[in-house]
């Protein structure tokens, strides 16, 4: 695959709704062209202890954020065409659709991969969390679960084994 979106989203708590940051990474002919990141005003508006204590985001971080339709009038022509990408595709499908739906938005039913269900296949054994996979496709995550780094992670790992 050389032309697709790879993303990621956090979440300030347990609902998938409630995204509080996005990262876009686009790759056409297996180049990285544009990047894209923002934080986002959660909803609903609260964090918990432990999403926090993955990605240290905060209520004061996304207290005067864009809510997601905003966000995602920018996100839109950039991926427009192109097959989403994720690793674990479960969560983060999940969260656009939930915000999606939170927003009254028409879903456009975007096609999406899945680089972890794929590095399963290719190395059947051990874990495969995301800074492992990356690093086992040479790509060195620095800054986890930042939205923005986890999709450029994400593009890396997909355009070595997708």
């Amino acid at each position: 695959m050389k032309d697709f979106a790879a993303i990621d989203f956090e979440t300030a708590n347990c609902e998938r709704s409630s995204v509080c940051s996005v990262g876009v990474v686009i790759v056409r002919n297996g180049e990285i062209v544009d990047r894209f990141y923002s934080l986002i005003k959660p909803e609903p508006e609260y964090y918990n202890y432990w999403c926090t204590r993955v990605h240290g985001l905060t209520a004061q971080d996304t207290d005067n954020a864009p809510i997601f339709p905003d966000i995602w009038k920018q996100v839109e022509p950039l991926i427009e065409g192109l097959p989403l990408v994720a690793h674990n595709k479960a969560f983060d499908e999940s969260c656009l659709k939930a915000a999606f739906r939170t927003y009254q938005m028409d879903y456009p039913d975007y096609e999406f991969y899945c680089t972890l269900l794929k590095s399963r296949e290719v190395w059947p054994e051990g874990r495969h969390n995301l800074d492992i996979i990356a690093e086992r496709c040479g790509y060195d995550l620095q800054n986890h679960h930042h939205a923005l780094a986890d999709a450029e992670a994400c593009a890396a790992i997909a355009l070595n084994i997708l």
